[in-house]
């Protein structure tokens, strides 16, 4: 992986970040290599000047994080040139397209932040002109139907040892095989009866260029153009051309395209096109504990793995926004990454780095306890009520505050508090003084089990009145401060803690990556307590739950007066200081 990428591969430790960038999107995306090809045309007069880019995806299922690395170039490197980007479906294999890929595909790119304005296009829309060019190349004899199997093709193709061999329809007359494509084209013959391929080098050391198919039979019913056609361009040969029809001067692609790069300019110096593209390529990205391919991930939702595309442990766009990812946090990453000439795995703490940069920055601060213990204020009146100010974020004092109730039972974390603490143990057990967040000083002097099981139901403490806020007026230093909520006004909740999906570095190694499958990377919890306020959040909502990490409003189940809250990430990474203690005690 180049340097300009960010980071090294994940060896188990965090990644180190850099210095936090802005995540303005009006700021000028960094320099790289394409830029300085784009500037170089510009000095050479290349294209008047223009530059005209485009995000080409497949309605074939959801973007993922990896696509917002093309948008975020295409995009941005128009942006920054004063030029346009086009949103084109590339839909040309109606068997997998849908059009609930297609709106949630723009969805996506309006969230990360880009508009196409009226440069919305689908490679259906020149379906006619694509064929008028296939007969072209047809009647300049660089074409021919052949009607062979694709078992015969294929095994023709040779490999990267031995040349092709020439297929017996390689000579066929033009005349022949111009009729025999109307008749693809009218219906006449079943599917794989006949291609049309390129006429171009069986020898050739690039396989691509061995006459390669640009044209099958595929009686599919097409989201857009219904039956109107039954025969279909490849994805080679229509890119190109579409490309070519909409007057791109810079067509970026990912590092697996390069090798398709000589058939893209052979194709476009064969035909009448009013232009001819540019493509350049670079390096994808990869995740590490993450699965990028759209394949794997469509197992992953056919098999009732995870709940839908926008499952908030999904890589999709669509699952980062609904577990409370902001397009400011996947920008900045982006532009952290950098764009590279060599494919590397980026490790995903980078991106969490991000993500909690924006986050601590952007998010309101709220109580919330996941796993209530109750705790009662012995000393403190019945049906008193305190009134707490509560800062909404300490870093930025212009955010006000708010008023949270402290009454005489409230909720604690049952992990802060130990019958028998550990050594540097600060937070509450049976003698021991702590301070409520925003409230007073409490010391717990016993503690109620249920009879049956031995566990702790209820603590039994006594306040200090001469503490109110947190701060005792004899000056005593109180070290372990804890989060609460009054039971009398907490508000019910059920919050998912949500964790990587995968928990191999590299799921893809091995023979199946499904085996991979982290078991605990969902835990739902009901009867959490949240402070009152919450009552009002809003889906999508950004909150900080002190002490417990990054959450949000469930963009599909926070309704009707349910509240459900998804973690979107905790405070630290976890996952890097337990596998530097592993290491450590390896």
């Amino acid at each position: 992986m180049s340097a300009s990428e960010g980071t090294p591969k994940s060896t188990g430790t965090k990644a180190v970040p850099a210095q936090s960038q802005t995540s303005d999107s009006s700021t000028q995306p960094a320099s790289h290599f394409i830029h300085d090809i784009i500037d170089e045309d510009r000095r050479a007069g290349k294209n008047g000047g223009r530059v005209h880019t485009r995000f080409p995806p497949e309605p074939n299922g959801y973007l993922h994080i990896g696509h917002a690395k093309s948008i975020c170039l295409n995009f941005g490197t128009a942006k920054k040139y004063g030029g346009l980007c086009n949103l084109r479906f590339d839909d040309t294999n109606p068997t997998t397209e849908n059009p609930e890929y297609v709106a949630s595909i723009q969805n996506d790119v309006r969230w990360l932040g880009f508009e196409w304005d009226d440069r919305l296009f689908y490679a259906s829309d020149y379906f006619e002109k694509l064929y008028q060019f296939a007969e072209h190349l047809i009647e300049t004899d660089k074409a021919y139907v052949d009607s062979q199997t694709h078992e015969q093709i294929s095994a023709q193709r040779g490999d990267f040892y031995r040349p092709g061999q020439d297929s017996p329809d390689r000579t066929r007359a033009k005349e022949e095989s111009r009729a025999l494509f109307r008749r693809m084209r009218a219906g006449e013959f079943p599917d794989g009866a006949h291609v049309l391929r390129a006429k171009i080098d069986m020898r050739s050391g690039n396989l691509n260029l061995r006459d390669p198919v640009i044209y099958r039979i595929k009686r599919a019913h097409h989201y857009r153009t219904a039956d109107s056609w039954c025969i279909y361009p490849m994805y080679d040969y229509a890119h190109c051309v579409s490309d070519a029809l909409e007057g791109i001067t810079h067509s970026l692609c990912t590092l697996e395209f390069e090798d398709h790069r000589p058939l893209y300019d052979w194709c476009l110096d064969q035909l009448p096109v009013p232009c001819h593209p540019q493509q350049i390529e670079f390096a994808r990205l990869n995740l590490s504990y993450t699965v990028l391919s759209k394949r794997k991930l469509l197992q992953l939702v056919e098999d009732k793995l995870v709940d839908g595309w926008d499952d908030p442990r999904m890589p999709t766009l669509a699952g980062l926004r609904r577990r409370g990812y902001t397009p400011e946090a996947i920008r900045a990453f982006c532009d952290r990454v950098g764009v590279g000439k060599r494919d590397g795995v980026v490790d995903v703490s980078l991106l969490e780095y991000h993500l909690r940069e924006d986050l601590n920055a952007r998010a309101a601060r709220a109580m919330a306890v996941l796993r209530p213990l109750r705790v009662v204020i012995e000393n403190f009146s019945e049906g008193e009520v305190l009134w707490c100010e509560a800062q909404n974020h300490p870093e930025y004092p212009e955010r006000g505050s708010r008023k949270v109730p402290f009454g005489r039972v409230v909720y604690i974390e049952q992990d802060d508090f130990r019958e028998v603490p550990p050594k540097k143990w600060f937070r509450l057990t049976v003698g021991s003084e702590v301070r409520l967040r925003y409230a007073c000083l409490i010391r717990c002097h016993a503690v109620v089990k249920d009879p049956a099981t031995g566990e702790v139901t209820e603590l039994r403490c006594t306040w200090d009145p001469d503490s109110r806020g947190g701060s005792p007026k004899d000056g005593r230093k109180v070290k372990g401060t804890l989060h609460w909520v009054s039971a009398e006004h907490a508000k019910d909740a059920e919050v998912r803690l949500y964790d990587r999906l995968f928990s191999q570095e590299n799921p893809n190694d091995g023979d199946d990556f499904k085996s991979f499958l982290n078991q605990s990377s969902l835990q739902v919890l009901r009867g959490c307590k949240v402070e009152p306020a919450l009552a009002a959040s809003q889906p999508a909502e950004l909150y900080q739950f002190e002490r417990l990490g990054y959450f949000c409003g469930d963009n599909k189940d926070l309704r009707d007066g349910k509240l459900v809250f998804n973690r979107t990430i905790e405070l630290r990474d976890s996952w890097a200081k337990i596998e530097g203690r592993q290491q450590g005690e390896s």
